[in-house]
């Protein structure tokens, strides 16, 4: 019989080195984010002025970019865990 118990990988857990991981992955997906994305501006704005890297980001363009950040994050860090580098 299948143990599907023994299936679920382990994942990591939190410490400096997987916060490490998360912010730089959440940084690479600011920096690739603000030159990809063409047409910057269209949702709402934010009513606070915002540091020159999210110039012309509205609400969508964050959320899509720290969404995109979060979930290389996680793959980073999962991945990184299976390897046993973590």
């Amino acid at each position: 019989m299948l143990n599907l118990i023994a299936l679920v990988p382990a994942t990591p857990i939190w410490s400096f080195n997987v916060a490490l991981i998360m912010i730089t992955c959440n940084l690479f997906a600011l920096v690739v984010g603000s030159k990809a994305i063409q047409v910057k501006g269209v949702s709402p704005s934010f009513p606070i002025e915002l540091p020159g890297l999210f110039q012309g980001f509205g609400l969508a363009e964050l959320l899509a970019v720290a969404s995109f950040g979060h979930i290389l994050g996680m793959g980073m860090i999962l991945g990184l865990g299976q390897a046993g580098l973590l």
